[in-house]
């Protein structure tokens, strides 16, 4: 028997409460002191289709979605024909006796079969369809052989901003599901239980809810955007605490009016963020390049989903990597940050808005689907402590020393001390042409190298203040994985497995892109026997900035763009047959 280990998943149609009961149910694993990563799937309709939400459980920390599946809640049909080969041999299928027929023929030979009358149970109390959800939760934590007190309170909390009516009813149906199955159906055989463990203030947060929380953290005084999965629910987080943050927040006609409202709160001395995906970003990309020759504070946030064009608006990829390397007209300095998990995005976002006012330039995090939207267990004590750092920021009296201020005076750093507009001294013009110190429109080839040289010392300046890779595993080891974003917790979930099976492997994973960190890569590469970059894009985007900053080549080049994450199952397999 299993104690606190499995994998959990639910399907139905959409609009049915698939994502709102998985997410409560991965809610009630960590309430009772339990590690979680969730993983969902939806097509990009406004109602219906197939919509799946997955639950992986551990008694220790736990870092991507793994396979298979040890219960299955198949609120409809196509639920159990698409997902039957993911089961486990001995797995468990919960399913609406009325609507879902089981196909034995497709299920693995020991599966546990639990027929539960969803729409007789909802009927007889009163309840509404999407109440099927409640009903087939009860009867999984029945399974899994949890209080029903604890249920009644995991309602109670859940549901604090309902109708008390509404809340009685979900746990009436709650009940019957949870009851019906007791009585039914024996669960001592059952190979996966659950055992309350001490919480000691872990929390369960997706990676834009991270965002969002460490952006009002760092100061961010101002959200401007447009709803664009995967990037959406940061907008709501920001909206939902804007009153009581002291936030401007505006939900903009579009990408292009979001991201020149940052630009101007940016340039008026106020913290500001905006957040897209890639088709809002490429609107935003000529003034990307605006902000970068003004030289004014910019964050944007950049949730990847698979393209071109429309693409697959609400699946996962890697493919923007280039695209925001290079994006908008030439070339300029700009930062370009890719978290790997919600511990990161808490920690990294702040470095961002550092980064961002310190050198006057444009920073890009990026993120995807998978790490926008999947809940994950974490610890407060990771939180580290926010700095702000300004950069330099005129005061009056300082402003009162200098004759002739200039805007963009030149500097050995390529930093131009700013001064914020209205403060006495500082009158300035602010130019989007090329221009010389003062910001008057230069089109002079002196001037011109000389812009183009300072801006792009800030670069090197930098270097001491950006992010430095990460690395874990064995320093000496057969093989060496190199990822970047969300590929994080997959490659580090293999590496427990590698390492288990005694086979020595490490792990470095790039956290800022640009500029590129030669030297601390260099010291881990050299040492490297075989290397792997694991990457969610067709073409492996990160191996060619690689080979184009420190002149090396992967030996492999671990692709998936399918829309769907890596599974351990299947990454631990792929880098076996490498070894």
């Amino acid at each position: 028997m299993l104690v606190n280990n499995f994998s959990w998943k639910i399907g139905g149609e959409a609009g049915y409460g698939i994502k709102s009961i998985g997410a409560l149910l991965a809610r009630s694993m960590m309430r009772l002191g339990l590690f979680v990563f969730t993983y969902d799937e939806y097509p990009s309709l406004i109602r219906g289709g197939h919509n799946a939400f997955e639950v992986t459980v551990s008694p220790g920390p736990i870092n991507a979605p793994k396979r298979p599946i040890n219960i299955l809640v198949a609120l409809d049909q196509t639920t159990l024909n698409q997902h039957a080969n993911e089961l486990s041999d001995d797995a468990a299928v919960i399913y609406n006796s009325k609507t879902v027929k089981a196909p034995t023929a497709l299920l693995p030979k020991n599966t546990r079969l639990f027929p539960l009358p969803l729409q007789e149970i909802v009927s007889k109390l009163g309840g509404q369809k999407i109440m099927h959800n409640t009903v087939a939760w009860g009867a999984s934590l029945a399974l899994l052989d949890v209080d029903f007190d604890f249920v009644k309170t995991m309602i109670e909390s859940s549901f604090d901003t309902k109708d008390p009516k509404i809340i009685l009813q979900n746990i009436k149906v709650a009940s019957e599901g949870f009851e019906y199955l007791r009585r039914n159906y024996s669960i001592k055989d059952f190979n996966y239980k659950v055992e309350k463990r001490n919480n000691p203030g872990r929390i369960l947060m997706t990676g834009n809810e991270a965002i969002a929380w460490a952006a009002i953290k760092a100061g961010c005084k101002l959200y401007a955007g447009y709803p664009m999965t995967p990037s959406t629910s940061i907008l709501h987080t920001m909206a939902d605490n804007a009153d009581e943050y002291g936030i401007v927040f505006r939900q903009t006609e579009d990408e292009i009016s979001a991201v020149n409202m940052v630009i101007g709160a940016g340039y008026a001395g106020w913290r500001a963020m905006t957040a897209t995906s890639g088709g809002g970003f490429a609107l935003m990309s000529e003034s990307l390049g605006m902000a970068a020759t003004l030289e004014v504070p910019l964050v944007i946030v950049e949730a990847m989903r698979p393209g071109p064009s429309t693409g697959m608006p609400t699946w996962s990829g890697q493919g923007d990597l280039r695209f925001v390397l290079s994006a908008s007209q030439d070339e300029f300095p700009r930062f370009v940050l890719a978290p790997g998990d919600v511990e990161q995005c808490l920690n990294l976002l702040p470095i961002a808005f550092n980064l961002a006012e310190k050198y006057q330039t444009p920073v890009v995090v990026m993120t995807d689907k998978h790490l926008a939207e999947c809940y994950k267990t974490i610890d407060r004590a990771n939180f580290k402590p926010v700095t702000i750092e300004r950069g330099e920021v005129l005061s009056e009296s300082q402003l009162a020393k200098i004759k002739d201020y200039k805007r963009y005076a030149y500097t050995d750093s390529g930093v131009s001390p700013r001064a914020l507009p209205g403060t006495k001294g500082g009158v300035h013009l602010v130019n989007s042409d090329e221009h010389n110190e003062s910001g008057f429109t230069d089109e002079s080839s002196e001037e011109r190298v000389k812009m183009m040289d300072k801006r792009f010392r800030k670069l090197e300046a930098a270097r001491k203040d950006i992010p430095q890779p990460v690395f874990e595993g064995d320093g000496h080891a057969d093989i060496t994985l190199i990822g970047w974003g969300s590929t994080r917790g997959v490659i580090l979930e293999t590496l427990k497995s590698l390492q288990s099976q005694g086979v020595k492997a490490n792990f470095l994973q790039i956290l800022c892109l640009s500029p590129f960190p030669k030297e601390a890569v260099m010291n881990v590469l050299k040492k490297s026997k075989k290397i792997a970059i694991v990457e969610n894009n067709k073409t492996g985007q990160l191996a060619g900035w690689l080979k184009e900053n420190i002149g090396l080549d992967p030996h492999y080049k671990v692709l998936k763009y399918d829309g769907r994450p890596f599974f351990t199952e299947e990454l631990i397999e792929t880098v076996k047959e490498l070894l």
